[in-house]
């Protein structure tokens, strides 16, 4: 059940797909089909598919509209709150990720940082692929309600104060310091060095921090 719907709100499944039939999740998830039709019970409880006779599972999941409701939630949110709520959520995070994570999500961490490691100047650039490596961990975590709940904390961290205070901020050589201690986080993950990767995110949060006290 949780693989199911960590892949609709991860829009694996796209808004009105069909799923896959129940034999051919039965085969990718390795378990008995009575296994996945009862998944398939919870998870249209839960209101992310509609099972139709004779056609299928469809996903009503709509992440547009799930955006839309927390929007207003997250411009709301001021910056302190919104570091307090990291603060919480990040370090346990990063420890869920890095035990649960398979190769192939590593892999794709991996990719995002080579993407970061291109940007010297361009801070929002940076910004925006930095949020995209934090979305892989929480996903990397195999828990569809934690990314739900970190989508909402992103979509704090767009907001406009963090937007102007990075582009006073954020400046070549700090996004080379950025980009060196997202290579060692990666490394910490790949290597399942929990302590290491926790450490990390403490460091990463006390940082945003100092920016913050910086642009007040």
């Amino acid at each position: 059940m949780d693989t199911l719907s960590l892949r609709i709100v991860g829009q694996e499944y796209g808004l009105e797909e069909r799923l896959p039939s129940e034999r051919q999740l039965a085969q990718d998830l390795g378990v008995a089909r009575s296994t996945v039709r009862e998944a398939l019970d919870h998870i249209e409880a839960a209101g992310l598919i509609r099972r139709r006779a004779g056609s299928g599972s469809f996903v009503i999941f709509d992440p547009e509209g799930a955006k839309e409701s927390s929007s207003a939630l997250a411009a709301e949110t001021g910056p302190l709150q919104l570091q307090v709520v990291r603060g919480i959520m990040e370090p346990e995070m990063i420890r869920l990720a890095v035990i649960t994570m398979s190769p192939r999500q590593i892999e794709a961490l991996g990719d995002i940082l080579s993407q970061m490691e291109t940007v010297q100047v361009d801070a929002m650039a940076f910004v925006r692929l930095e949020e995209e490596f934090h979305r892989q961990i929480a996903v990397g975590t195999g828990n569809p309600l934690l990314v739900a709940c970190y989508s909402l904390v992103l979509d704090a961290r767009r907001q406009s104060f963090r937007a102007a205070m990075y582009r006073r901020h954020l400046t070549p050589s700090r996004i080379a310091d950025y980009q060196r201690s997202y290579n060692s986080l990666f490394n910490a993950i790949a290597a399942r060095d929990i302590e290491e990767a926790c450490e990390f995110m403490k460091l990463a949060l006390i940082e945003d921090q100092k920016l913050l006290l910086q642009g007040e």
